[in-house]
């Protein structure tokens, strides 16, 4: 199944896609409840027991865990299978606007020198796996967008380069899971670009040259507003049959930047949720973006400019495309 969150006349909604159809799941249940009929007028009771049992929002609606996703899909059943849908409760794709899937997580995690050849690409040696440990860092819910939004170009960058990356969306919550039982705990996947500041301009011509220093930048460097642009959809574990095979692949303005598989993790999936999950508590909505392969614009010296377009594509995840202006 793919989840979306979408807009429809001024309204912020909790979508389903099905052969290019926009389902709004909450108005879906809600007509399920009155047994496929939609009255004028509705008993405030079963208003409430839809938005409890299928909210609105995505966040809402993955904190219910594995009950929302078992509901929807009984849902959506029943209807695709029905003579007549009332009106609107579904939309031709065309007709919405989509958004990010999670406009706020409580958690953006993220995988940095998780691709042994993006490594390599900075000109740094590569450990064997059993002398590493993954390298998680965070970004502010701020910098989430969605497909179509645009990457913006801070006043205080330089260098913006592009990450193509899987991203992970938790289902559950959980604190100290071992990795054959990650899975367990996972709603689905997602496309996320992990958008990178190379360069920060800081204005203190008297600062010193240090690796502490370096690496602040660094980190300060993707802590940008609209550098998580993310979706446009994320689609449930059920529909991934092997999250450690998907090409993925980095376009910018129709050239191939980046071009692997998930393959290619050093850490796969469930052992960067058991580590992370040894750190913190991990929680429904959650995202980890489980790093980046070899291409990006650092390697070259290419970076980002005003009118790029950038479009990431993970096989059976999906396409996200965000042009880039100045902020």
């Amino acid at each position: 199944m793919k989840l979306l969150t979408f807009e429809i006349d001024g309204q912020t909604r909790l979508g389903a896609l099905i052969d290019n159809l926009v389902y709004d799941l909450n108005s879906c249940y809600t007509v399920f409840l009155m047994g496929m009929s939609q009255p004028n007028d509705i008993p405030v009771s079963v208003m409430q027991k839809a938005n409890e049992d299928m909210p609105s929002d995505m966040l809402s609606f993955l904190k219910l865990e594995d009950q929302g996703i078992i509901r929807a899909k009984k849902v959506l059943e029943r209807l695709i299978k029905a003579e007549s849908i009332p009106k609107n409760i579904v939309y031709d794709m065309d007709k919405v606007s989509i958004k990010a899937p999670i406009s706020r997580p409580g958690k953006i995690l993220c995988l940095a020198g998780n691709y042994a050849e993006h490594i390599r690409e900075a000109g740094r040696k590569v450990s064997g796996k059993e002398k590493m440990a993954p390298r998680v860092f965070m970004k502010p819910t701020t910098c989430v967008i969605g497909h179509g939004d645009t990457i913006k170009i801070p006043k205080i960058g330089n260098k913006i380069d592009w990450e193509a990356e899987l991203g992970v969306v938790i289902g559950k919550k959980c604190k100290y899971v071992k990795a054959d039982e990650a899975n367990d705990y996972i709603a689905g996947y997602t496309v996320v670009n992990d958008v990178s500041e190379r360069e920060l301009i800081i204005e203190n011509d008297n600062r010193e040259t240090s690796e502490w220093n370096k690496f602040f930048d660094w980190l300060n460097g993707k802590w940008m507003d609209t550098f998580a642009p993310m979706g446009p959809f994320i689609v449930t574990k059920d529909e991934i049959s092997d999250p450690h095979n998907l090409v993925i692949r980095l376009k910018v303005n129709d050239q191939i930047k980046q071009n692997s598989n998930t393959g290619n993790m050093i850490f796969n999936i469930y052992e960067i949720v058991e580590f992370a999950s040894r750190i913190m508590t991990l929680e429904p909505g959650d995202i980890i973006a489980t790093g980046t392969p070899d291409g990006v614009g650092s390697s070259t010296g290419v970076f980002l400019k005003d009118g790029d377009m950038v479009q990431v594509e993970i096989d059976k995840v999906g396409i996200l495309n965000n042009p880039v202006g100045l902020e």
